[in-house]
């Protein structure tokens, strides 16, 4: 029993030390990105009203929820997803607001996966929300902050794929598909399962040429080129007007300088029941999962009581992690510079030391030495902790003992000397 204490439950884990420094200074460079671009932090409850994830606004199944109940009675979950609680912060703090609110977070997801998704229960999600904004310029806002955003991490070589909802739902309009088939239907083009969409396809009764559009949509993925082809596949107006703002949204990216990180997939259908226009997700090497995940949602908010047009994203901090780590890309981290270990008797010089280094930026860690440990067992521990420095004051208060564990160096010198030197 006791050695079950030190294990976490399945799909959640540990960070800490090193690694735990690298993902905040990742989030960090994250969220001076948003910045940057005016967007104003928000912070959200871990867990909220069931109802807030209702079917038709939520990301997840009601089954994949982690779900309690609380003392009168009502039955709350831990947050599947970050988007419909700020969708209801907006909609509470600024209803009444008619200009664009731009809002950003940084917040951990909880999803109860299948153990044999091999996926993480907990995840840290960053991400940004631009409400009340309906035109293609917000779009392209959004991606651009998004491929940004990835830069600013280091990450070099990456693509955010564009799809664009509407253009599936002008095929099924003209199709006159039904909502059950359309779920089955979305989710084989989704999986790019050509062979299931031609099946599934063979059994329903609908002209041969939009059966060859369906067909086509899995292969419709790649440079500017697809929006061409896509465009001459348009069957009405809910079709032609979905590419023409893919092709506005590309053209403004090439303002920013980002067209190159740019691609399209006609046949992304996200299974968010929210999305309404542009989706998009980013993807790089080194994990087999999208690091990204947007869009846009221009029917979620009026569900809140506010009738506003969003997009936003999330970037998946923890596969971030991941693809920086597998890429090998370095995050530079600040870890502790220097141990000052003392005696008791000469705390009243260590402290203000300690001090002194601190007011300059270093990273201090106080130690007064045990009795009981020696000198070999301060500085190994050191060693561990990847502390660069020590400065060990001995027994008299006069000398300090200077170690550079970095270059394996020592030298001895008079406290006297270094104040001096500190002071100056």
């Amino acid at each position: 029993m006791k050695n079950n204490l030190f294990h976490t439950p399945e799909g959640v884990r540990d960070i800490y030390t090193e690694e735990c420094a690298r993902k905040t200074e990742v989030q960090n460079k994250i969220h001076k990105v948003f910045n940057l671009y005016g967007y104003k932090d928000i912070q959200t409850p871990t867990f909220e009203f069931f109802d807030i994830f209702h079917k038709e606004r939520g990301s997840v199944a009601a089954k994949d929820m982690f779900k309690f109940v609380d003392r009168d009675g009502n039955t709350l979950v831990l947050r599947p997803d970050m988007t419909p609680p700020i969708a209801r912060c907006i909609a509470k703090y600024y209803n009444e607001e008619k200009m664009p609110v731009r809002l950003c977070y940084c917040g951990n997801t909880y999803t109860n996966n299948s153990s044999y998704q091999g996926r993480l229960k907990e995840i840290t999600q960053t991400g940004a929300e631009l409400v009340g904004d309906s035109s293609s310029d917000a779009d392209a806002e959004m991606i651009a902050l998004v491929i940004d955003c990835l830069l600013h991490t280091g990450l070099k070589e990456f693509q955010v794929e564009l799809g664009q909802v509407d253009f599936f739902r002008g095929l099924l309009l003209a199709a006159g598909i039904e909502k059950e088939q359309e779920e089955t239907l979305r989710e084989l083009i989704e999986n790019k399962n050509y062979f299931g969409v031609e099946e599934f396809l063979s059994q329903l009764h609908m002209e041969e040429h939009l059966k060859k559009i369906f067909l086509k949509l899995p292969d419709l993925f790649g440079g500017a080129e697809q929006l061409a082809l896509a465009k001459s596949l348009a069957v009405n107006e809910t079709c032609q007007k979905a590419i023409e703002r893919l092709e506005k949204v590309y053209q403004i990216l090439d303002y920013y300088g980002f067209q190159n990180y740019v691609s399209f997939d006609l046949g992304m259908l996200s299974t968010y029941k929210y999305y309404t226009g542009i989706i998009f997700k980013g993807y790089t090497y080194g994990t087999g999962d999208m690091i990204v995940t947007g869009g846009r949602y221009d029917k979620l908010m009026n569900q809140f009581g506010k009738d506003a047009a969003a997009v936003g994203f999330a970037i998946a901090v923890d596969q971030l992690m991941l693809s920086l780590s597998r890429q090998k890309i370095e995050v530079s981290i600040d870890l502790v510079n220097t141990m000052i270990l003392y005696h008791s008797n000469s705390q009243k010089i260590a402290v203000p030391l300690a001090n002194h280094f601190r007011n300059s930026g270093l990273s201090i860690q106080l130690h007064r030495k045990s009795l009981h440990k020696s000198l070999d067992e301060y500085i190994a521990f050191a060693k561990r902790e990847h502390i660069e420095g020590i400065l060990y004051i001995d027994q008299t208060g006069e000398e300090i003992q200077v170690w550079n564990l970095a270059e394996k160096t020592s030298q001895s010198v008079k406290l006297q000397d270094l104040m001096k030197e500190v002071s100056s």
